[in-house]
């Protein structure tokens, strides 16, 4: 706590409701009343009142005697993520590998149902029908960033994200069967990399691979887009990732 803020100035059910979030984590992504409040060292029945109340918010669900986070709780990063020097220090970075690929790059973290670009460097070769700026929102579902950003998620929350979402078939090559697309995202959790080939608009194929914070957690992806008559999958894998990996590498270290 800052010196300079008295315990009479906070709201101490914020403060507990904020606890009762971070409860949760990769060890504890699901839990009963009564493991919260163990955890959190709260009452029963405090606890089933934050409880409650993050379930009516939409922050978190309630699946028998088990409760766990959405990924509504994403939301409560985004403002933080789209604002911090990083994305403005990572700029020279993006833009060193924009030079030497000649592609165009990006960021994105997740919010909802979309991707949110946080930062990006564009060639003057056009390869998209829509011009992509800091704040445009994407499908996250039909796009390499969201589907690594998905594939960041615990097992309950990316069940939660894909039976809420709505799937829109963009071009003839759209995943819109759920059951393909899961196994899609947990494909791409274990390679490390997703690739999206004009799935969200036809000729764009796109790769990307997550950006981690300190902690080791996922906290956005970095992309490379590029058209498939110019580029092959080959040259993807074997040229563009390596180079992606290494400025994501260099991105990390900013801190």
């Amino acid at each position: 706590m800052s010196e300079d803020i008295k315990p009479t100035e906070l709201v101490q059910s914020l403060v507990k409701g904020l606890v009762v979030i971070q409860a949760f984590n990769q060890q504890r992504p699901a839990m009963t009343l009564s493991e919260v409040a163990s955890v959190t060292g709260y009452t029963r029945a405090a606890t089933r009142r934050f409880l409650l109340t993050l379930v009516n918010e939409g922050f978190a669900k309630q699946e028998g005697k088990l409760f766990s986070l959405t990924a509504k709780v994403l939301n409560l990063g985004f403002a933080y993520l789209s604002t911090v020097d990083v994305w403005h220090n990572a700029k020279p970075i993006m833009e060193q590998l924009v030079e030497q690929l000649n592609e165009s790059c990006s960021a994105a973290v997740l919010d909802g149902n979309d991707v949110v670009y946080v930062a990006r460097v564009a060639t003057t070769k056009r390869i998209m029908s829509i011009t992509l700026n800091v704040g445009t929102r994407l499908p996250a579902i039909s796009t390499s960033m969201g589907r690594m950003l998905l594939a960041s998620l615990s097992d309950s929350a990316l069940d939660e994200y894909l039976n809420q979402c709505d799937l829109v078939k963009h071009t003839q090559y759209t995943l819109v069967d759920k059951v393909a697309l899961k196994a899609d995202i947990l494909q791409v959790r274990t390679q490390g990399y997703s690739i999206v080939e004009q799935e969200f608009e036809l000729g764009l194929t796109s790769i990307s691979v997550p950006v981690h914070n300190g902690a080791g957690e996922v906290i956005a992806a970095l992309n490379v887009s590029t058209h498939m008559s110019q580029t092959a999958r080959q040259q993807i894998l074997e040229v563009i990732l390596p180079a992606l990996k290494h400025s994501v590498k260099r991105i990390e270290q900013l801190g």
